[in-house]
């Protein structure tokens, strides 16, 4: 179902990625002097890279600073060691988003796993024992594959041949007031969608497939509506 989780979400995506990046560009004007570390309130001061920052977030991208927009350019800025975390996007923030963003790992010349049939066209495969979904098309993969979270006991997410009719990157559940970036659905309510947080957690999606940030932007660069989906498998428990 739409949106991620039965869980709350966290402060922002967490992808992997290289290694703490320090740099001053974020801080804003009133940030205090050089050496000391600013204890800066969220104020409503936007960055140059507001809008971007919010999308990668998957929060509301009006390019307008909020509270909770602050607080979660913050949370990302100290889990990743921007220094000062201001919440204000600005070059180093951005820059390291970007960074984290590149495309997940694709093997073009990797023959297909097993479980998904092979066909003409391609396929999304969502293997729910394995917990795993890749893109495959004539014998070979051409996306993934990646880790995903799918349906919980309460709501699976339902297996058999499916077709992907709608697609929007900047989706928002109004029906869990929660982002959905990247969603792409192809049964009903469920979707491939990115989710904030991790996608290692017990209990599971409400029926969607749960990606990373980075693997929904890489998969959602490869399919197309109309695009066939296979599920099958069971979600082992936990």
């Amino acid at each position: 179902m739409d949106p991620a989780s039965a869980g709350p979400a966290s402060a922002g995506f967490a992808p992997g990625g290289p290694g703490p990046v320090t740099s001053g560009p974020d801080a804003s004007p009133s940030s205090a002097a050089p050496g000391a570390r600013p204890a800066v309130a969220c104020g409503g001061r936007g960055g140059p890279y507001q809008r971007q920052a919010e999308r990668w977030l998957g929060l509301r991208a009006d390019g307008k600073q909020s509270a909770a927009d602050c607080r979660a350019i913050r949370a990302f800025q100290r889990k990743h060691g921007i220094d000062p975390a201001t919440g204000t996007a600005g070059p180093a923030t951005w820059a390291r988003m970007r960074a984290l963003s590149a495309p997940a790992h694709s093997a073009p010349h990797t023959r297909p796993l097993r479980g998904c049939p092979v066909r003409s066209y391609r396929v999304a495969c969502v293997d729910l024992t394995h917990k795993r979904t890749w893109v495959q098309q004539r014998g070979r993969i051409l996306y993934g594959p990646v880790p995903m979270r799918s349906g919980g006991v309460r709501h699976p997410t339902r297996t058999g041949w499916f077709r992907i009719y709608w697609r929007h990157r900047h989706h928002w559940s109004t029906l869990y007031d929660s982002p959905m970036p990247y969603a792409q659905f192809f049964s009903g309510g469920q979707a491939f969608h990115a989710v904030r947080g991790s996608i290692r957690t017990v209990g599971g999606s409400m029926g969607c497939v749960n990606l990373r940030l980075a693997d929904a932007r890489g998969l959602w660069k490869v399919l197309r509506k109309g695009d066939h989906v296979y599920v099958w498998g069971r979600r082992p428990r936990g």
